[in-house]
């Protein structure tokens, strides 16, 4: 059972305003990944402290920049900046959801190390910052939180990231919603339990 979520908030706020959580790269010497789960039905709890967060830190009261990376938002960006909204309109109508889920994988290329997603987080992000990554729930089917976890974490290493998981995460296994289950290894740690 997971804590008072506003107790949990204040936790991780603590936490990544230590410095030993910022240059450290997370147990054992593992890659600083971290996953905060929360209840689903609480994500606009969530997005509000993000939202609050954000701008607490643009004040210029921490010693690092807290950048936050929506994933649905870069990749519906990515489809309107190459004009492929309508043709992923037509073409889930023609061929389904599955294959256009497929096709805007392929296109934005998640399962290659060039990835989209993952290129863009390392573009944007500067020196000395903490990364909250967010959108996870939007984003399903599209984008599995696998991928998101495993692609990053081999190409990014700059700052610590913290995705906002709805749903429950054991450091085994990430279950999105309370109820779809990803069986995959993760090389990430609950921030706060």
């Amino acid at each position: 059972m997971m804590a008072d979520l506003a107790k949990r908030l204040d936790e991780m706020e603590a936490e990544i305003k230590k410095t030993k959580f910022r240059q450290s790269s997370g147990r054992a010497n593992e890659v600083n990944y971290w996953v905060f789960d929360y209840p689903p039905e609480n994500e606009m709890e969530v997005r509000e402290r993000i939202k609050y967060l954000k701008n607490k830190n643009q004040k210029g009261a921490d010693e690092f920049e807290l950048v936050v990376f929506d994933l649905y938002d870069i990749i519906i960006d990515f489809l309107e900046d190459k004009n492929f909204m309508e043709k992923c309109f037509d073409f889930e109508k023609k061929k389904g959801f599955e294959r256009i889920t497929k096709a805007v994988n392929n296109s934005m290329k998640f399962n290659d190390d060039d990835s989209i997603i993952v290129n863009y987080i390392k573009e944007n992000t500067p020196d000395n910052a903490v990364v909250f990554l967010i959108g996870i729930g939007k984003c399903y089917p599209i984008l599995r939180s696998h991928k998101v976890l495993n692609n990053l974490h081999q190409a990014f290493v700059k700052a610590p990231v913290v995705m906002f998981f709805p749903g429950t995460y054991n450091e085994q296994e990430l279950i999105l919603f309370n109820e779809i289950k990803d069986d995959n290894y993760y090389r990430a740690f609950k921030l706060v339990k």
